[in-house]
């Protein structure tokens, strides 16, 4: 059997190399994606091939992740857990399919991940694979074998004479790319204890970031973030640009308390510099192009974008339709938002749009030419009808006065 498995070069898919070598007597394929994560995928290739792999894949997956799954998900203004953008979820649907591609380069008959039964990433995994490549068998070890804990790991490696390159005294899981750097477990794991300076390995802290703001401009065309500082970037650059500001000025550090997809409570502390960046002066121009009703429907499309992409519901024509929906909606989001960041904060300091519905004469307290004062007295009293009918029904009710007859009713009606 030919089976492509997910790598990171982390203990656990060190481990599972030599694990399914043994266990299925496979031929092992490591496909390793780079999303963005500082030490790239390069170093990798000889590590997986010291632990027994057949093949290695390093991908650069970068530009696609930036452009096909995060731009997205900002665009629809999915946010998880009232905090929580999705940068874990996000990836991964991306990562499996370039899997099932390898897997057909190859002739593969199998995929394997890395994932536990406790969390996210197996539904986000699997669900992809199910979707995309469903003849594909799936092995998950953490479903499967004996080793139940990072110490049996370490001692199956050492027992193969595996060399890792790994921290024993690891406290904390971390995953990382283009758009967070996520912790989670040793002491985050109570969520009565604060997370310590140590955890934090992007952004400074808010307390001891520069004392001078940083002012910037971002513009965007139909949603999509075309320029820093009067500066055309393609999405990535202007991302990572992003990233190196927000984290400079202690921006984007989230904790957050999250419900998993199997009913576990959770506790993450997250970094996103450059996603909070965005995500604020995007809904900046949102605000000034789009109307009152859009808004609300575009709001309540969030939070079920959001579901669908952290419960691994990506490849679904749910996903797909919502998407076109965003399309529609981001039509006119264009324009220009200017932002300050200082001590942790990104503050909405000026916007400006060609396609602002914002009308200086109708919003202004001065005198207006278009619109007379007098003429809201029928609107006022007709808004407040529902209000006055009610008002009037509870009166009778207490003074023990009958209802009209329906007649009369009928007649007002």
């Amino acid at each position: 059997m030919k089976i492509v498995l997910g790598y990171s070069g982390g203990l656990d898919t060190s481990v599972i190399v030599p694990w399914l070598r043994e266990r299925y007597g496979a031929d092992v394929v490591c496909m390793a994606a780079d999303v963005g994560q500082r030490e790239g995928v390069d170093h990798l290739a000889g590590k997986a091939f010291a632990t027994g792999a057949s093949a290695f894949f390093g991908e650069d997956l970068r530009e696609e992740f930036v452009a096909d799954y995060i731009l997205p998900v900002v665009r629809a203004g999915a946010v998880y857990s009232r905090k929580y953008l999705l940068g874990t979820a996000m990836a991964r649907p991306l990562i499996s399919r370039r899997m099932v591609e390898v897997a057909a380069e190859t002739g593969a008959g199998a995929v394997a991940h890395g994932c536990t039964g406790k969390g996210n990433d197996q539904l986000r995994f699997e669900l992809s694979f199910a979707a995309l490549a469903p003849e594909l068998k799936v092995v998950a070890p953490w479903r499967e074998w004996d080793i139940e804990s990072r110490e049996d790991a370490l001692a199956y490696a050492r027992a193969r004479a595996i060399q890792l390159d790994v921290d024993e005294e690891k406290l904390y899981s971390r995953d990382e790319n283009l758009w967070h750097l996520s912790h989670e477990g040793g002491p985050l794991e109570d969520p009565a204890n604060a997370p310590e300076p140590g955890v934090f390995l992007w952004t400074c802290d808010p307390a001891e970031a520069p004392d001078a703001p940083r002012d910037l401009t971002l513009a965007f065309e139909s949603g999509v973030p075309v320029a820093l500082d009067g500066r055309e970037m393609r999405p990535l650059p202007l991302l990572q640009e992003l990233n190196r500001l927000g984290a400079q000025h202690g921006v984007g550090r989230a904790d957050v308390i999250e419900d998993r997809v199997v009913g576990i409570k959770s506790r993450g502390v997250y970094e996103t510099p450059g996603g909070t960046i965005l995500l604020e002066a995007l809904q900046e121009i949102e605000q000034l192009v789009l109307s009152r009703r859009a808004l609300a429907l575009k709001d309540d499309l969030a939070p079920r974008y959001a579901d669908v992409v952290y419960e691994g519901r990506w490849w679904t024509p749910e996903r797909e339709a919502m998407d076109a929906m965003v399309d529609s909606l981001m039509v006119p989001v264009t324009g220009e938002v200017r932002l300050r960041l200082f001590k942790g904060q990104a503050a909405v300091l000026a916007r400006s749009s060609p396609m602002s519905l914002y009308d200086l004469d109708l919003a202004s307290f001065g005198a207006s030419e278009t619109y007379a004062h007098a003429d809201s007295s029928g609107f006022v009293k007709l808004f407040g009808l529902p209000l006055r009918a009610v008002a009037e029904q509870q009166d009778r009710r207490l003074a023990g006065t009958p209802a009209p007859p329906k007649a009369a009713v009928s007649a007002v009606r």
